[in-house]
Order: structure tokens, then sequence, then C-alpha cells
């Protein structure tokens, strides 16, 4: 038995690694992540660029200039975007200064000009349409400019003006130390839990579809019959699980290594190993990221559940395998397993949505529920320990949950399969898989 299991896991998985469609959807991914990762680059090879700089001149005729300077590039630094912009102060008349702008002339005019009624106006002239994030910084700068205006001719000293226009000093004291920087790890965790999650979400689809789809084949073309009057269907079935959670494993694999292979040509691409050679691009960013990631304690909470999260997962493939192949022995062609394997998208979905929305049910007792129960768990469980709703223990109930209930399904829907197989009639189909459950196996006689 062993042999001829060995023998059509490793024939099934075959068919599916060592094909034209599984090499050329793994070098699509492969060039798409590079893409992705490196999208600013192929921007700006085609004619664009996202660091390319904007000249503010300021034209000033009230006298505000290192004020509407400081203010500017504050609020520029608060937003991550000073890298962009260069403030400049000029003496030009405001009319040549508005003839000089040309199309593709990355300059903004800025005029400060004098209001007897509301202090100060300005003016904002380009040639082509300002941006969003630069009209915002702008306009915050000449308000502010304003007030300080207001405040100043109000009769004020420096330090009143000073003590005004400051912003107020906000402290935020937590008396649970546990809910230190509590939001920031949330956040955090929310991005790691939809790193995990989603591409978990694609890879059952694929192994739910590919597990239909291969034994629906096998009935069609009625190679289900020879293939069953050699080996059991026991063996059979076991060989369609294996082979196809060994498939959706080494696909996940790849995915991480393809990920891997796309940062890697951006670190090489910018001149060095040290992914923030490029201050304020993709690749300094995925280096705040980590060190984040590192500092909020993320990794360490990881590295706890990650040989009992392994487990879940695992054995949540094995399981989605067995539910798969049982509902497409009972089918007789591709479209009869597609309607059937409704429920169990409807099943995907709700724990794809209820792991990206776990942060949200804090303390909620429905949510911790649905971290035990099989299918689900694997999404949920994960997201509730990195979020810290649950502990260790609630993890590893969970998992032996989930390796129980896989033997349990197994042991019944084998019993589904070996009726399923070789049926193709679709007439009592619900009452044969009925009475196959309510079948006992017979006892194997022991050897004299």
């Amino acid at each position: 038995m062993k042999d001829k299991l060995k023998f059509l896991t490793k024939q099934s998985l075959d068919k599916k690694i060592k094909t034209k469609w599984f090499v050329g959807v793994n070098i699509f991914l492969l060039v798409l992540l590079i893409v992705l990762v490196n999208i600013d680059r192929i921007v700006t090879f085609f004619g664009g660029d996202f660091n390319e700089e904007i000249s503010v001149i300021v034209h000033d005729e009230v006298g505000g200039y290192d004020a509407f300077k400081t203010y500017f590039e504050s609020s520029a630094e608060s937003l991550g975007e000073m890298k962009n912009y260069k403030v400049e102060l000029s003496s030009d008349s405001l009319e040549n200064l508005q003839n000089s702008l040309e199309k593709d002339d990355n300059k903004i005019v800025v005029s400060l000009q004098s209001d007897p009624t509301n202090y100060l106006k300005g003016q904002m002239i380009s040639f082509d349409e300002i941006g969003t994030i630069s009209t915002q910084l702008i306009q915050s700068s000449i308000n502010t400019l304003k007030q300080e205006i207001a405040i100043r001719e109000s009769g004020l000293t420096p330090e009143q003006v000073a003590a005004l226009t400051s912003p107020a000093t906000i402290e935020t004291v937590l008396t649970n130390p546990d809910k230190e920087n509590e939001a920031n790890k949330d956040l955090i965790a929310a991005g790691v839990i939809m790193i995990i999650i989603l591409p978990s979400f694609f890879l059952i689809l694929t192994l739910v579809q590919m597990i239909g789809s291969e034994v629906n084949d096998e009935k069609t073309t009625r190679s289900m019959e020879i293939i069953i009057s050699n080996v059991s269907p026991q063996t059979h079935f076991l060989s369609k699980v294996f082979s196809s959670t060994l498939f959706v494993i080494i696909q996940g694999v790849l995915l991480i290594l393809e990920a891997i292979v796309a940062v890697l040509v951006r670190v090489f691409t910018s001149g060095g190993m040290n992914l923030g050679v490029a201050s304020g691009d993709i690749a300094s960013q995925i280096s705040s990221i980590l060190t984040q990631v590192s500092d909020s304690g993320i990794l360490t909470t990881v590295m706890q559940g990650l040989p009992w999260i392994l487990l879940l997962f695992l054995f949540s493939f094995v399981l989605y395998a067995i539910v798969a192949g049982v509902l497409a022995s009972m089918t007789t062609s591709m479209e009869d397993f597609q309607q059937l394997q409704t429920p169990i998208m409807l099943v995907i979905m709700a724990g794809y949505y209820l792991a990206i929305m776990a942060s949200q049910f804090e303390g909620a007792l429905f949510i911790k529920i649905m971290s035990y129960i099989p299918m689900i768990s694997f999404m949920v469980s994960p997201a509730l320990f990195m979020l810290g709703q649950i502990g260790i223990w609630e993890l590893v109930i969970s998992t032996l949950i989930t390796i129980v209930c896989t033997w349990v399904f197994f042991k019944y829907g084998l019993r589904i399969y070996k009726v399923g197989i070789l049926n193709y009639s679709s007439s009592k189909l619900w009452k044969k898989m009925w009475k196959s459950l309510k079948t006992k196996e017979p006892k194997k006689k022991a050897n004299a």
C-alpha cells in the first residue's frame, strides 16, 4: 500500500508541477512582484519621477518669508515629503516670475501680499495643475502665517505670540502597562496578518479547485475504474489529499522565495545591500517597517506560536483537501462540483473577513468561539494570537481540535468517497451518501 500511495502521490504531484502552466504562472508572479517592488523606477524610466523636486518660489511683500518657510518645511517634514520640495525667496517681480513658468517646469510661485481687511492674502501660480499635497502645504503655511501676523499686530510680546502659536502639549498616560503602544502594535499586527492570511486564502481556493478538477477528470475519462481496480479507494483518496496539500505548500514556499528575489532585485539595483540606500524610497520604507515590527514585539509573539501555527495551517490544508475530495467524488462533472463547493467558499470567506477584522472584535466571545471552529480557525486563531487577544494555550487547543476534526472527516469521508468515485448517476445520490455514512466498516480478521 505504501508503494502504491507513494507512486500515486508522486504521479499526481508531477501532473501539477511538471507542466508549462505551473512554470509560466510562477514566472509571471516573479515578474509581477519585481515590478510592484520597483514600480517607482519603472515609472521614472518611462518618463515619470516620484522624487522630482518641486521649487516653491516665494514672492514676499509682507516680510513673512522666514515664517512661511519654517511652517512649510515643518508640515512637509511631518508628512515625510520634505525631500520633494525646495523653498526659496525671489526678489524678481511677480509678473516676471509668472512669465518664467514653462511646461514640465516643477515650479510653484507663492505670492504673499498684504490685505487691510484679512491681514494677508496669497496666490499660488503654476503652469500646470498643482498637486493636492502641495496645495495643502502652501495653504496651511499661509493660514498659519496670517494668524501670526494678526497676533503680532495685536500688540502681544514675542513670548506671548510664541505661546499662542505653538501647539499644545498633549501627553498620553496609560496606567495599564499591557496597553502601552497597543495602537501601534495592533496596526503592525494587522499588517502581518494580511501578509499571512491573504496568500493562504488563495492557496485554499487553488487546493479546492485542483482536487475537484482532478477527480472529475478521472471520472469523466473513466480512468477512475482502472485506478480503483489496482489500488484501494483509501490509497487513492490519500494520494489526492497528500499531492494537493504538497502542491499548495510548494507554491506557498515559491511565493515567499519570489518575494525575497523581488526585494533583492530592489536592493542590488540600489547599489548596495543597505535597504535604506535611498532616503524615502520603497527600500528605506521596508527597512523602517522591519524596525517597527521588531520593536513592537510581534516577531517574538509569532516565534512563540510558530510551531502551532504551522501545524494549524498544515492540518487545515489537509482538512480542506479531504472535504473537497469527498464533494468531488459525489459529482459527475465539474459543473456539479462548482455548485457543491459554494459552501466551502462561504466558509473560507467568513474566516478571511473575521481574520482581517479581528482587531475590531477585541474581547468579543463570538470571535473567540470562531477561533476554535475547524476550517475557520487557521485564519482567525493566528490573527487573535498576534493581536494578543488569545494566549498560546488557546492556539494549542484550536490546533488540536483541527487535528482531531481532520481525522474524523477522513474516517467518515472515506466511506462517502468509496461510494462516490464509482458512481456516475446523480439520482438518489444524497441518499446513497447518507447510507454510506451509517454503514460501519467491516472489522479485519486477525491472522491465525
